[in-house]
């Protein structure tokens, strides 16, 4: 395989693991949009529907089933909601003319059952001993429930459907506000690890665990992938122009916000301060009591609108028991269900509402907010308070706001004045959910149903237009850095010093030339394969290459354990370049502060560490993975073009010191225990490292101060100001300024930060150590090119090669401020002094 072979490779764009079936085979009794989806779900094997409510999602489900175990055999299992099953069973018999399903509890009763369809609920799957994998296919109607990353139910369900070969998914609401939970459906249906989509496609925030956001540039990307997987439609159109929409126009909707006033009392806050009354958007805490005490002025606001309309059929949605027990009260021809109520009381009562039998029924979202169809004789909703699950929101309204709703369809909203906050976001939430839709019909609309033309429009990412930019004392290239070191001449650089991205950790480019962009670690080493031989050719013999690199943190959710383990991805990268011929020769070691670790990863939380000790791991420390292309003379070693120095300006002194190892800080003296407890807390940090790098060690010690200090309120929470100092900093360096990175000015300059800033000191300490002056310093994945302007600064040539056109225009600008700095005469110069 060549390299162009390889990054076509990377395309995602699901595979068809099914079969085809002609037209002519599947039910006359479907439309045609119906049709059209039931093939293409078949064809793929493991897909989704996305599709608004009333265009026939069952019917769809069912022939899905059907047509697989005709063909396949086995048996199928469609995945319920409460209440619903009898429209599964009517849409089978009645409509499709087939086999009535039967609705099974257990393995028992599956193991008897006669029919080839079987239903059951997700409860009984989730909570009982059902065996997904015992079917040929699956399909989970009203999906939705899988939303919810880390829930029990996506857990168990991950698990439980895991290497069945035909599975479907069905929900009109697949995403009701991040984008990134579309990925948990892909995650179900085996498309792509979760963990995995969530690098790929998002952008990771470097201080704060979990907090991603997608790529604006990976958008069209990140969409024509779902597509391939996901099919999203609104009306028959969608899917074909010439598909008559009659039928499927949605009524009116009228939403009503009624906010209710609240009581201006006198509270006082934690701190004492007087608070004039309780903000809802403040917190879990805040919000549920206002929802207690406001329990009576809703209903009383709920019973005057059904009192307006008395002849109206209403749906009334609630979320506390005692607001059930309000509405009983006040209402009391209201019919209700609940959750300790018995399953087979709650469906009747679900589907005597539905078929008008009951005028008032009052219900949760959590209970009958999906799947049930209340439009035949409902267009009245009163939803008795709100909260932030636009899922379970958007779910509820379309229970009575479908296709074939003959009424204009309207909905109250009560809240009260201090939950301002929560309605706001409901509403930027609706506005998301409506987006994404449109953005998906867009594509449907654009590439059909054809896997192929998707993975067309996805070629476009291949290749860079390759910009060279060069000075006096720098090269700054934006391409790919295999393509740009394929074109450079054999020994001709002096030092590499780079810091390699992870496999899949974070993408710096939407392009498929990313070496950020595979889909696991050992692909990134197959693109890695590429490029290595390439920097040993190109490096002159008896020369380093400095390799920074940093341990993964891998998730329990990811990886099935339930723990957090790490990936050795240093020793990976030991055993790839010695693969291809470098001599690997030592290690040095930067640590890292493990209070701020655990703010980004959460991986070693006090709280978690407390309850079970054995899962305590430590933090994850940076390295400089050093190497070195054999010299030609192999009897001294020595590199063919030598990093010298003369005794005069690397003395002995200094040479005694570094390979000691200990580097002793600009203080006059050694500070003492009490002026360590006295000192300010910006100055722990540095003063506590010094303190312990002169003393013998006391981990007794060392925990009292930490003890004391957390009790006068001087432990931060987000920094770890009495880390041990290292005795030996030539293998262990502690002192390196994790702030000091070209992010530092980016962010003045209010640009874009580079998600992984390499620190200036390693750069420095590296050029030294390792290169002498006029020598060319080469850096592949140059990033904000601190490593070339480094070497600019130090009297080097500097040569950086950057994917990321931001990063590389950044750059280009630091490297063009170190040359000028380095050309621009000083006062000495006039003079003829040397100021070295």
């Amino acid at each position: 395989m060549n390299y162009l072979e390889f990054l076509k490779s990377k395309i995602d764009i699901a595979k068809d693991s099914g079969f085809e079936v002609k037209k002519e085979d599947i039910n006359p009794i479907l439309k045609p949009h119906q049709r059209d989806a039931v093939m293409w779900a078949i064809r793929g094997g493991r897909r989704a529907l996305f599709e608004s409510f009333g265009l026939g999602k069952t019917v769809q489900e069912i022939e899905f089933c059907h047509q697989i175990i005709k063909n396949k055999g086995g048996k199928a299992l469609i995945v319920l909601p409460l209440g619903v099953k009898q429209e599964f069973t009517h849409d089978a018999v009645e409509v499709l003319g087939y086999q009535k399903p039967e609705y099974v509890r257990n393995m028992e009763e599956v193991k008897k059952a006669q029919s080839n369809i079987l239903i059951t609920n997700y409860e009984r799957v989730r909570d009982g001993n059902i065996e997904p994998t015992y079917f040929k296919a699956t399909s989970l109607d009203e999906a939705s429930v899988l939303r919810s990353f880390g829930s029990k139910t996506y857990q168990e369900f991950l698990d439980k459907f895991k290497g069945v070969e035909y599975k479907l998914v069905a929900t009109a609401t697949p995403s009701p506000n991040k984008y990134k939970e579309l990925i948990h459906y892909a995650g179900y249906l085996e498309i792509m690890d979760t963990g995995q989509a969530l690098t790929r496609f998002f952008q990771r925030d470097s201080t704060k665990a979990n907090n991603l956001t997608l790529y604006p540039n990976q958008e069209d990307e990140f969409w024509l992938w779902i597509s391939s997987w996901a099919l999203f439609c609104t009306k028959p159109s969608d899917l074909n122009s010439e598909y008559s929409d009659e039928g499927y126009e949605l009524p009116e909707l009228k939403v009503n916000w009624h906010e209710l006033p609240i009581d201006y009392g006198e509270e006082s806050d934690k701190d004492g301060q007087m608070v004039i009354f309780n903000e809802a958007a403040a917190g879990l805490k805040e919000a549920s009591k206002i929802k207690r005490e406001s329990i009576d002025a809703r209903v009383k606001k709920m019973k005057e609108i059904i009192e307006e309309s008395p002849d109206d059929h209403f749906l009334l949605w609630h979320d506390l028991e005692n607001e059930r027990k309000a509405i009983k009260k006040a209402i009391p021809e209201a019919v209700d269900i609940y959750g300790s109520q018995d399953y087979d009381i709650r469906e009747q009562r679900v589907i005597d509402f539905s078929e008008g039998r009951i005028k008032i029924f009052a219900t949760k979202k959590s209970i009958s907010g999906s799947g049930c169809n209340f439009q035949k004789h409902c267009h009245r909703e009163i939803f008795l308070g709100i909260d932030y699950e636009f899922n379970d929101f958007i779910q509820a309204i379309h229970r009575c706001y479908r296709f074939l709703q003959k009424e204009q369809v309207v909905i109250d909203i009560i809240y009260m004045e201090n939950e301002s906050g929560i309605k706001e976001a409901l509403e930027e939430k609706w506005k998301n959910h409506n987006h994404m839709v449109a953005k998906m019909i867009e594509i449907v609309k654009k590439y059909g149903l054809n896997q192929e033309t998707k993975a067309h429009g996805l070629n476009r990412k291949i290749g860079v237009k390759a910009v060279k930019v060069e000075g006096n004392y720098y090269t700054a290239v934006h391409n790919d850095c295999v393509e740009e070191v394929r074109n450079m001449q054999d020994n001709s650089v002096d030092l590499i010093h780079t810091s390699i991205p992870f496999g899949n950790h974070y993408e710096y480019s939407a392009n498929y030339n990313d070496f950020g962009h595979n889909q696991n670690t050992e692909r990134f080493f197959e693109q890695m394969d590429f490029l290595t031989p390439e920097l040993l050719r190109v490096l002159r013999p008896g020369r380093v290459a400095a390799i920074h690199v940093k341990d993964r943190v891998l998730f329990g959710n990811a990886t099935g354990t339930g723990m957090p383990t790490i990936e050795p991805f240093h020793a990976d990268c030991i055993s790839h370049y010695k693969k291809h011929g470098f001599q690997y020769f030592g290690m040095i070691t930067v640590v890292t502060d493990v209070v701020r670790e655990n703010n980004q990863t959460y991986r070693l939380g006090w709280t978690e560490q407390c309850k079970d000790g054995s899962k305590m791991g430590v933090g994850c420390p940076e390295y400089i993975l050093l190497f070195r292309k054999l010299p030609t003379d192999k009897s001294t070693a020595y590199a063919d073009v030598p990093v010298a120095k003369t005794k005069e300006e690397y003395t002995r002194a200094q040479w005694q010191i570094d390979a000691h190892g200990y580097w002793r800080s600009s203080g006059d003296r050694l500070v003492t225990k009490k002026e360590i407890e006295e000192a300010n807390i910006k100055d722990l940090q540095k003063i506590y490292r010094e303190y312990s790098r002169e003393n013998i060690y006391n981990y007794d010690e060392h925990v009292r101060l930490a003890e004391q200090l957390d009790k006068e309120g001087r432990l931060p929470a987000v920094f770890m100001v009495v880390a041990p100092g290292s005795w030996n900093n030539l293998e262990v360096w502690d002192d390196i300024n994790r702030m000091r990175t070209l992010n530092t000015q980016q962010s003045r300059r209010r640009k874009q930060m580079h998600v992984c800033p390499l620190q200036l000191d390693i750069v420095e300490r590296i050029i030294n150590r390792y290169s002498n002056e006029g020598d060319l310093v080469l850096d592949p994945f140059g990033g904000l090119m601190t490593v070339p302007m480094t070497a600019v600064k130090m009297n080097r040539r500097g040569y950086g090669i950057e994917l990321n056109e931001d990063y590389f225009r950044d750059g280009v600008g630091y490297l063009q401020q170190a040359e000028q700095e380095r050309d621009s005469p000083t006062l000495f110069d006039f003079f003829g002094i040397d100021n070295k």
